[in-house]
């Protein structure tokens, strides 16, 4: 099988959209005969994140990252996150002239300057410094994409999202709550912008699933709105399916696999239009977007649950897998200063 080995300092037991979008995607790559493996923290001595406790960075070190990179012997490298382990294979990569391939998961510059005075503009410098020698910088929407390109950012390429309609799907559930119910999922943090959800005067119940440093400070502010901390698999889908409206009130995200997780189990979505709901969504009629988050939710529950369902229907990590694998095996190989010297196009691989 062809082996991409993928450097990620997002990993288990974190439960974020980095970590879903690696491992379905992984799962879905072996049906075309393309065996994903990780470099992760799981290989290091780990410390909590300042400001963020729950997320645990990896302490590498040079010649544990090149010993684990050699013992794979991969046909191609990807670089999923700017974090500790990210920058040691970027480094071990460029000593020995290795292609590989990064990906744009995070806004850290908002996330950054939300949580300390450090300017956005550094943190962006910081990132195309970074991303600079990639061969192609996976962006998971058009307007993303655009963005990182007016940014200085080069060789960025469209790398979209699936999501597993197996499991999220409409099903009969009740959450026994007063209806209708406006649910959110996802990181219970500063950068969610959860609070303009919170501060809305909507009917029924505001549902919170998700856990993370910011829960307790909401909990204490909300007492209307109802906290069920962190949710998986079953449960998780019992709890889409039960809901009326999913609210996202992120502004920062690139892409939202929760948006699709929703749409799939019948639930249509409220957002800010900005980046994320505005690329995942468009101009469907599944969703509404708008500036003022409570009409758009009220106006949301008009939708039809089907019109949600076949939307989703058309996002597959099959897709998603089939575009990463094409562009990771893609790449060309590097000369001793870095510069390019060939076009290499994995012969295992047929798209």
């Amino acid at each position: 099988m062809t082996h991409i080995l993928v450097a990620t300092d997002a990993w288990h037991p974190q439960v974020n959209g980095v970590v879903r979008t690696l491992t379905m995607m992984a799962e879905a790559a072996k049906g075309f005969g393309v065996d994903v493996s990780f470099l992760t923290p799981q290989s290091f001595r780990t410390f909590a994140m300042p400001s963020y406790p729950d997320l645990q960075l990896a302490l590498p070190y040079p010649a544990k990252i090149a010993a684990l990179i050699e013992a794979a012997k991969p046909d191609s490298i990807h670089i999923a996150t700017e974090g500790p382990i990210g920058l040691l294979v970027r480094r071990y990569c460029r000593k020995h002239g290795l292609p590989f391939t990064t990906s744009f998961h995070t806004r850290f510059p908002e996330y950054v300057s939300a949580r300390s005075p450090i300017p956005e503009k550094w943190v962006w410098r910081a990132l195309r410094w970074f991303h600079r020698p990639s061969q192609a910088v996976m962006a998971a929407t058009p307007a993303l994409a655009a963005e990182l390109r007016q940014r200085g950012f080069r060789n960025v390429v469209l790398w979209s999202r699936g999501v597993d309609t197996s499991l999220f799907h409409p099903r009969t559930a009740d959450l026994c709550l007063p209806q209708p119910v406006f649910l959110s999922v996802g990181r219970v943090a500063v950068e969610k912008n959860l609070e303009a959800f919170l501060d809305l005067d909507l009917p029924g119940t505001k549902l919170v699933v998700g856990d993370g440093p910011a829960r307790a400070a909401l909990e204490r502010k909300y007492p209307d709105a109802v906290f069920l901390g962190s949710r998986h698999g079953e449960e998780l889908a019992e709890i889409y399916a039960a809901a009326d409206i999913f609210v996202f009130p992120s502004k920062t995200d690139t892409f939202g696999l929760v948006l699709l997780e929703a749409l799939a189990s019948g639930v249509p979505v409220a957002a800010f239009p900005v980046t994320g709901p505005r690329d995942v969504i468009g101009a469907a009629p599944v969703g509404v977007l708008s500036e003022d988050l409570r009409t758009a939710c009220l106006e949301a529950l008009q939708i039809p649950r089907q019109a949600c369902v076949e939307f989703a229907a058309g996002h597959t990590w099959q897709a998603s897998a089939r575009v990463f694998v094409d562009h990771a095996l893609n790449v060309r190989a590097l000369g001793p200063e870095g510069e390019v010297v060939e076009f290499v196009e994995d012969p295992h691989f047929a798209a």
